[in-house]
């Protein structure tokens, strides 16, 4: 808007002189101004005094200023959205902020790192990472793409002995920054029902889970996996492969399995035609073996080896392809051996399920177990 050559008390005593009878034509003549000037001071200023237009001038001044305040306060607030999806506190995360603000509004450098609260110094040098570090984000990278379904605590429990002195929070940082994060996996709402306990095991052979897995080879043909595991020290007991697996060859595979770890107290298993064969009823009355029987239609009654499964499932099953049963029995041998002895378990303190085992051995001086249970076959 184009300023006046005249001053406020100056148009208001133009205003005066007209309302004392002066004409307006004259009275413009004289000051060089033109008659709508006029008419728009006097719609502005009429029947005011200086001292209240003095006011009002005042008054738009603090207006315009806080127009201006606002309009920049909307400007941060849309940066702030742009660059921060939520609360972020880590410095390199502020520095993608910072550069996403850039990039997509017109604030300068200077604002968008006062609002991430981030020193200019600091966007524009980001720190350099130590070659410790980068051999530790290059193993990280490594050990995920060798267990896909390893999140980033488990691959700290495989870490620790490599690098002792790191803790969880930056094997936590590096696997982030690394994109590594493993997908949830979407759990079926089932309804609500009556559940039995599931009792835990309290010493080592107590009780052994079991249940059947099913996959296929390259050619189609279908192969039937045995899977058997220890309730209290969660070992990977056996897993037999074969294209069929009836009673009788139950039977005889948890023979051989007792030959090295000695015969269980209990047996849990589902209502399958072979856990309920004849064969393998005799086999718990001759041996004096409790067997446990789910209820139909409820496997978290057999929750031990439904989660054992599930990994086997995850980690072995889905990451190969087999085209003989040959190779098929060689790869889960080496997965259960892997499981047994190298592969860190919650449930066992963090550690492998086999060390474990050795060392409820050493402190109660029970050696019925063998100390390498990897070898069983």
């Amino acid at each position: 808007m184009k300023k006046s050559r005249f001053t406020t008390e100056q148009i208001i005593g133009f205003i005066k002189q007209s309302d004392a009878g002066m004409a307006v034509s004259e009275l413009a003549r004289q000051n060089g101004f033109s008659p709508a000037s006029f008419y728009a001071w006097r719609a502005k200023y009429g029947g005011m005094e200086a001292e209240d237009a003095k006011r009002l001038k005042e008054l738009e001044s603090e207006n315009g200023r806080l127009k201006r305040l606002l309009a920049e306060a909307h400007l941060d607030i849309e940066a702030l959205k742009i660059g921060f999806g939520g609360k972020t506190l880590a410095p390199q995360c502020k520095r993608e902020a910072v550069r996403r603000m850039l990039e997509l509004t017109t604030v300068s450098e200077r604002r968008a790192c006062r609002l991430a609260g981030l020193s200019r110094d600091s966007f524009r040098h980001p720190p350099e990472p130590t070659a410790a570090t980068q051999a530790l984000s290059a193993r990280i990278i490594e050990l995920a793409q060798v267990r896909r379904r390893f999140g980033y605590r488990r691959l700290h429990d495989l870490l620790r002995p490599e690098f002792p002195n790191v803790n969880h929070k930056k094997i936590y940082r590096l696997y982030r920054e690394a994109k590594l994060a493993v997908r949830r996996r979407s759990k079926a709402r089932l309804p609500a029902g009556e559940r039995q306990r599931l009792c835990p095991a309290t010493v080592p052979n107590k009780v052994w889970s079991m249940d059947f897995v099913s996959d296929a080879l390259a050619s189609g043909r279908r192969i039937k996996c045995l899977t058997v595991a220890d309730d209290f020290t969660h070992e990977s007991v056996d897993i037999a492969v074969d294209h069929g697996i009836g009673g009788a060859y139950v039977v005889r595979l948890l023979d051989q399995a007792a030959c090295f770890r000695g015969y269980p107290q209990v047996v849990r298993t589902d209502n399958g035609p072979e856990f309920t064969s004849r064969a393998f009823m005799a086999w718990t009355q001759r041996h004096g073996i409790e067997h446990r029987l789910i209820e139909p239609g409820k496997p978290m009654q057999n929750g031990y080896i439904e989660s054992f499964n599930g990994k086997f499932r995850d980690e072995c099953l889905n990451e190969h392809w087999f085209t003989s049963l040959a190779q098929a029995r060689e790869v889960i041998a080496d997965w259960r051996r892997d499981y047994n002895e190298v592969r860190p378990h919650s449930s066992c303190g963090r550690i492998p399920p086999a060390q474990f085992a050795a060392n409820h051995r050493a402190q109660t001086g029970n050696n019925a177990v063998p100390s390498n249970p990897g070898l069983y076959q």
